[in-house]
């Protein structure tokens, strides 16, 4: 209780000193394609803020959403190809981890120009765009409200005074006063977001309607309780960013997991869901909001999370769908490997759901599935193993998702089976308790 104590008053002695620091640079997104020099940001990420890959004193990373270029998505009413003027996004976040200070980040990483904010909240959602009242709080960067990101670059906010429950819900909303161009986005979230004209951050709710991705906002930090010594990310593909679940229930498979860590008694780990439909681990997509490659994106969506411990990794499905060969995947597998290990970080190797039937499948690619598989469960390369496929296999039928699991395409698995992909998860392997 005392160092958790020490800890809360650090936190709020940084809150009290942030007005009178002088703002930082802020930091590049690590991955971003944008190739832009780094400039000062206007009232920019404060001097308490984590260096990205950092273990920032106090702070570890509660909610993530992997960013992608703004693009027209065709099937998606996302407006981030445009993207906005004079208007405010709420973006809708489900924490992993709870804590008396919160912190948010804002993306420019895929940004054609520097990317104006004018105002920032942040508050905990009452239902929809409603906030419960009493706890919207202004958000400040580097003592000020509003905020220039350069392009290429993320920032932090100051600490926010706000207690936010582990497994809760947030409201983190941005107002965009000028054309924005194309905007950083997360365009599949399986969770309605809001939209709003003019500056709508100090509303409690009413003037928004829905839009279904997140924009501006990239991640919330807490100050945690002392039991929660680190993050976990989750580093995958439309398996893990959304698969097939229910909307707004927040039962991706990293979710559950989240449920299942914060029941641990003792020390244990938030979770960051770093997964991105469409992606694919050794090549880029044709389609901009598909995101870049695993192995290029791996340094900003995974290693750059604040308090990040370790990743569990479970991304091949769409190269195999790309007729990638299992040597190349295994190349791809084993960069991860050396980017985390160089960064401290622990790897486990999850193993590649069954997908026989589904559009993807072919005799030949079932043989790649199954020949990187078996790397994944012997190599002995990563720190651990989580057999999602054995998980949510057909008894018997090991390249067959199990009908009890599949959402009906034979590829993503249903709330039923993301909640067995979370249960596959050694939490006594994760925590280091063996």
């Amino acid at each position: 209780m005392a160092g958790h104590a020490g800890k809360l008053a650090l936190i709020a002695a940084l809150v009290a000193a942030t007005a009178a620091q002088p703002a930082a640079s802020a930091q590049p997104a690590a991955g971003a394609q944008s190739a832009t020099a780094a400039q000062p940001a206007t009232g920019a990420q404060s001097a308490t803020a984590a260096q990205p890959g950092a273990h920032a004193r106090g702070w570890v990373a509660a909610w993530a959403a992997s960013p992608v270029v703004g693009s027209a998505v065709p099937w998606n009413s996302c407006p981030a190809g445009e993207g906005l003027a004079d208007q405010t996004v709420r973006n809708v976040v489900f924490t992993s981890a709870g804590g008396r200070f919160a912190r948010v980040r804002l993306t420019n990483a895929f940004g054609t120009k520097p990317l104006k904010v004018g105002r920032t909240s942040v508050a905990v959602q009452a239902a929809g765009d409603a906030a419960v009242p009493g706890t919207l709080r202004a958000v400040t960067f580097g003592g000020r409200r509003e905020v220039t990101v350069p392009v290429g670059r993320e920032v932090f906010s100051d600490p926010v005074r706000l207690d936010v429950a582990a497994l809760s819900t947030l409201l983190v909303s941005a107002y965009l006063p000028e054309a924005t161009g194309p905007l950083t986005n997360h365009p599949f979230t399986a969770q309605g977001n809001y939209l709003a004209a003019g500056d709508r951050t100090g509303a409690l709710s009413g003037g928004f309607a829905d839009t279904p991705c997140w924009m501006v906002v990239d991640g919330v930090d807490v100050a945690p309780a002392g039991r929660v010594k680190g993050a976990v990310v989750a580093f995958g593909d439309s398996i893990t960013d959304t698969a097939s679940t229910t909307g707004n229930a927040n039962r991706r498979w990293p979710d559950f997991l989240a449920r299942r860590l914060d029941a641990v008694p003792g020390r244990t780990l938030s979770v960051v869901n770093a997964g991105l439909g469409g992606n694919r681990l050794i090549a880029d997509r044709d389609e901009p909001y598909w995101g870049v490659a695993g192995v290029t994106r791996v340094q900003r969506d995974v290693l750059s999370q604040t308090g990040v411990e370790a990743v569990i990794m479970l991304l091949a499905v769409n190269d195999i769908g790309y007729s990638a060969s299992a040597a190349d995947l295994i190349a791809g597998h084993r960069e991860v490997i050396r980017q985390a290990r160089a960064a401290g970080v622990a790897v486990y190797g999850g193993t590649v759901l069954p997908f026989k039937g589904s559009f993807i499948w072919t005799g030949e690619r079932e043989a790649t599935w199954r020949e990187l598989n078996d790397w994944i469960r012997t190599s002995g390369e990563f720190d651990g193993v989580v057999d999602f496929a054995a998980a949510t296999a057909v008894p018997g039928d090991p390249a067959t998702l199990d009908p009890a699991y599949d959402s009906g395409d034979h590829l993503h698995p249903n709330d039923a089976g993301t909640e067995a992909m979370a249960n596959a998860v050694d939490l006594a392997m994760l925590l280091g308790r063996r």
